[in-house]
């Protein structure tokens, strides 16, 4: 949980950094690569990435946010979603700066009842890590190349 709002800033801001280097490595025709028809495609998961935070942070930490998008349709261009993903990025940034250290103490409504600003800013990004992780294997097997989201990949020592 966050307690002050620096904290979580600088956290976004590296989260958001290697998940643009994963939505970066997406092409258009691979987007609806899945490794099981029906299961979550490379597309899903980029596209649930950038309209998940209307949920978290919007509704849940009570932070506005502007939709970018039908998040029930998935964008047949990868440049669509990464600019997608940037605009919702920055505006939880900028949403951030607008709370206090005190506002992440806060009980605000959340799922089954309620839960502390800075434990659902944590959740925003531990989702993002989640998804973005099976995004790395995806990649892989789509045989795109898998970015250095959090430290170098197998990619880099060819």
């Amino acid at each position: 949980m966050y307690r002050q709002i620096e904290d979580f800033k600088q956290d976004w801001t590296q989260a958001m950094k290697g998940t643009m280097l994963a939505f970066e490595a997406l092409t258009d025709e691979k987007l609806d690569f899945s490794i099981v028809e029906g299961h979550n495609s490379l597309g899903w998961l980029a596209w649930h990435l950038t309209n998940a935070p209307m949920f978290f942070v919007h509704q849940a930490a009570q932070m506005p946010l502007v939709p970018v998008g039908d998040p029930k349709v998935v964008p047949t261009e990868a440049a669509i979603i990464v600019e997608g993903y940037k605009n919702i990025a920055n505006q939880i940034l900028q949403a951030a700066d607008k709370l206090t250290d005190e506002d992440l103490l806060e009980e605000v409504p959340f799922i089954q009842g309620t839960a502390k600003r800075g434990a659902i800013l944590r959740a925003v990004i531990d989702h993002q890590t989640h998804h973005r992780g099976q995004m790395t294997v995806l990649l892989r097997q789509a045989g795109l190349t898998v970015p250095p989201v959090m430290g170098p990949t197998k990619e880099m020592s060819k």
